[in-house]
């Protein structure tokens, strides 16, 4: 079994898309976990605030299945495979870690490059897997969090029914102020 963890993120109708991706992921992928939710302003384009998480499962299906099986989630939300890489999204699902996976490819990088640099990213990730050790940076998730600067990119937990609909770490996190 690999452990994959996926950022998921939307900022059109980011609630409802919210809500249907994490049902379709927890029916695709049963020990599915969710972070708690975020919201935090657009990055590389001017739009609405996005809403984003990361859940983590287990899976016994090869990378490139994975990856099929989010973008038919995403398909399922209303993105198209061609949308626009720096515009809204209806939904945004984009694999973190697999594993210990690390590759360089044209379609794929492994970690994801801007894990470490994206608070939306690797703050949600570090409610759910902080044991975890980034494969290339060689220190847990929860450390890289630690050391994060937190004040380049502000981002606000919110209350979200997609929480009380669905299965979560059972992990918050500290006010935004102890962070």
């Amino acid at each position: 079994m690999s452990n994959v963890y996926v950022a998921i993120g939307s900022n059109i109708d980011p609630e409802e898309n919210i809500a249907k991706a994490a049902h379709e992921l927890q029916r695709l992928f049963p020990d599915a976990r969710f972070s708690s939710w975020y919201r935090n302003r657009a990055v590389g384009f001017d739009g609405d605030d996005f809403v984003n998480g990361v859940v983590g499962f287990t899976t016994d299906l090869p990378l490139r299945s994975v990856i099929e099986r989010l973008h038919a989630v995403e398909a399922l939300c209303g993105r198209p495979r061609n949308a626009p890489r720096w515009a809204p999204r209806a939904m945004d699902l984009d694999v973190l870690l697999y594993d210990n996976v690390v590759c360089a490819e044209p379609t794929m990088t492994l970690p994801r490059p801007d894990l470490l640099k994206r608070p939306y990213m690797l703050g949600p990730l570090a409610e759910i897997a902080p044991e975890v050790v980034h494969p290339t940076a060689g220190l847990t998730i929860g450390e890289l969090w630690q050391r994060f600067d937190r004040a380049s990119h502000a981002m606000t937990r919110i209350d979200s029914a997609v929480l009380t609909n669905h299965q979560h770490s059972g992990r918050h996190p500290q006010p935004e102020s102890d962070q």
